[in-house]
């Protein structure tokens, strides 16, 4: 770095520091400020590296995220004459998922055993230590709550760096930031009837089947866990399941007024400019979706978490890898509505592109905010960077990787700086939406198939839908049949549609009762890739789903749409599965 530009850091750095101990009576703001900025997320971060040690009765490993597995613990924060020092008793555990599972660097859940405000932060009982080990910048997740205490989605966590020793070992560079939980100093709902819910497959039903707190969601068959109510009653789980619904419904019709009666809309388009900013593919779970309620009012979405898993980050070494920043590509799609260069993600989070007004309002908000809300966010990360330098050197040390950090936040301001110029081109060229389309039933056919237990998922056979009676039915061409006007969904037993949770670019996972579901619980498949006429099958064999015999009667549906119509043909396949 050129002296003066270290001259101009450190200044920066003072003056920051200033405006965090109240020398300063005003901080610049954004030249652009959002006008539903929350006053609870206009604190300024400290610029410092404070430090914490924690000392485990007996001195015992923490070798368990269980939650009943806790340990005793003392702990000491030094508030380097920023904030008050801490020093308390406390219980420790691991915590997380893939973070817990793969990495050698563990994050951490704390509970004091007296609720105490730490480093600034508002008093609670219990708070995360992210260690950041995946993300080889340390700012991810500090930059997604900068983006999205900005846009004013509220509660919004906040940010402290802390150089942490473990029963005397150094263990490294991570982040305090709150657990995401109901509460007055958290989520503020209400105690009696508030609502807090987190769309997540690792501790929905399918990979958590026992929790107790979870269910299937109604209409788009998303993973849900109830947060709070902490461990809801039958009833309770019921009742939450109901009223979530009603806005699942209100989505799936993509009647703006409708979901604005459930809704907040203007946090759903935030949150959804945040997760696509970062290109954060968690939602394609979901994972770590949080949505609350509070008493009489509307599903707000956050708040946010967990942006490791963005920034075009390399799955194929998940395990082991920090590779992010390789390209430009799209959570939402440049048609989210049908998916077109997208993930494909739960309609849940795309339907509502359907809806014009919907569509223009989420196009005037990203070019309302998509230069300042960079601008914003990225001087604060270049706070962090001038301030975690040494503290940086000291975790490379400690948990060496293949990449330079400082070389690393480069790349990623830079993919960031060209990501707000690519998604604007993408954002201005959605297409429009439509009002709610009129479905015309054009007609049913039925075909009959075998498959072969033993050959599971290898089938020699497939579904073949006649074309012309398919053409003729639809009143369609075969170039409309490729086109983006047509779509094949999977239907329930009760004529709704399901997901497509298979590969295909169409397709559906069948489970025992014939309704569309989720490869846990899948019995038998369709799969269509490029042609829409010729359908792979196949059926699960292992672990006893399948057996010979059984047979499945399962509902595909064309859906052809122009204007406000949409025609539909329903295919009945019959699976008998034999030897």
């Amino acid at each position: 770095m050129e002296i003066a530009e270290k001259v101009w850091h450190r200044a920066k750095g003072l003056l920051y520091l200033a405006a965090v101990l109240g020398l300063i009576i005003s901080c610049e703001t954004p030249e652009t400020e959002p006008d539903n900025l929350h006053e609870d997320n206009e604190e300024p971060a400290a610029c410092e590296v404070f430090e914490m040690e924690i000392q485990v009765e007996n001195n015992a490993p923490v070798v368990s995220r269980e939650k009943e597995e806790y340990l005793n613990c003392s702990i000491v924060i030094k508030g380097m004459d920023i904030y008050d020092d801490y020093q308390g008793t406390a219980r420790i555990r691991g915590r997380g998922n893939s973070s817990w599972l793969w990495y050698d660097k563990k994050p951490y859940r704390i509970k004091l055993d007296e609720t105490s405000e730490i480093l600034g932060l508002k008093r609670n009982k219990d708070w995360v230590l992210l260690p950041n080990y995946r993300d080889p910048t340390n700012l991810m997740n500090a930059f997604g709550f900068e983006v999205a205490a900005w846009l004013g989605l509220p509660f919004t966590n906040h940010t402290r760096f802390l150089e942490v020793t473990l029963n005397g070992d150094y263990i490294g560079l991570y982040q305090l930031t709150e657990q995401v939980e109901e509460g007055g100093n958290r989520v503020d709902i209400d105690e009696t009837d508030g609502i807090l819910i987190c769309l997540d497959l690792d501790d929905g039903p399918s990979l958590n089947p026992g929790a107790g707190d979870n269910f299937w969601s109604s209409v788009f068959e998303m993973p849900v866990c109830v947060k709070y109510p902490g461990e809801p009653s039958d009833g309770q789980l019921t009742d939450i399941r109901y009223d979530f619904a009603k806005l699942e419904r209100a989505i799936y019709d993509y009647n703006y007024d409708s979901v604005a009666v459930l809704m907040d809309i203007h946090s759903f388009i935030d949150y959804l400019i945040v997760q696509e900013l970062v290109y954060n593919v968690e939602i394609d779970a979901p994972r770590s979706v949080f949505m609350h309620r509070d008493k009489g009012g509307k599903y707000i979405m956050g708040p946010v978490w967990d942006f490791d898993a963005g920034f075009d980050f390399d799955w194929s070494t998940m395990y082991t890898g920090h590779n992010y920043f390789n390209a430009q590509e799209l959570v939402l799609g440049t048609d989210p509505a049908n998916h077109k260069d997208g993930y494909r993600i739960s309609d849940f989070f795309t339907q509502l592109f359907r809806n014009n007004r919907f569509v223009g309002e989420y196009k005037a908000r990203w070019n309302e905010v998509k230069d300042s809300v960079f601008k914003h966010a990225w001087e604060v990360m270049e706070e962090y960077e001038f301030c975690l330098q040494d503290a940086m050197a000291r975790d490379f040390q400690r948990w060496p990787i293949d990449k330079n950090y400082t070389t690393e936040i480069n790349r990623m301001e830079d993919w960031l700086s060209n990501r707000v110029t690519y998604l604007t081109s993408v954002v201005n060229d959605y297409p429009p939406g439509t009002v709610p389309t009129t479905k015309t039933d054009c007609g049913t056919i039925s075909y009959d198939v075998i498959m072969s237990y033993s050959l599971g998922y290898h089938q020699t056979v497939t579904v073949n839908v006649d074309e012309n009676t398919l053409l003729s039915m639809l009143g369609i061409t075969h170039e409309q049949l490729y086109s983006d006007d047509l779509r094949i969904v999977p239907l329930k037993t009760d004529g709704s549609e399901g997901m497509n949770n298979t590969n295909g670019i169409f397709g559906g996972w069948f489970e025992a009762d014939n309704n569309p579901g989720y490869w846990a619980n899948g019995h038998v498949y369709i799969e269509i890739f490029d042609n829409m006429t010729v359908w792979s099958c196949g059926l699960r064999a292992e672990d006893g789903y399948c057996s010979v015999g059984e047979q499945h009667t399962v509902r595909m549906q064309y859906q052809f749409t122009q204007g406000t119509e949409t025609m539909t043909v329903t295919v009945i396949v019959n699976f008998t599965i034999a030897e």
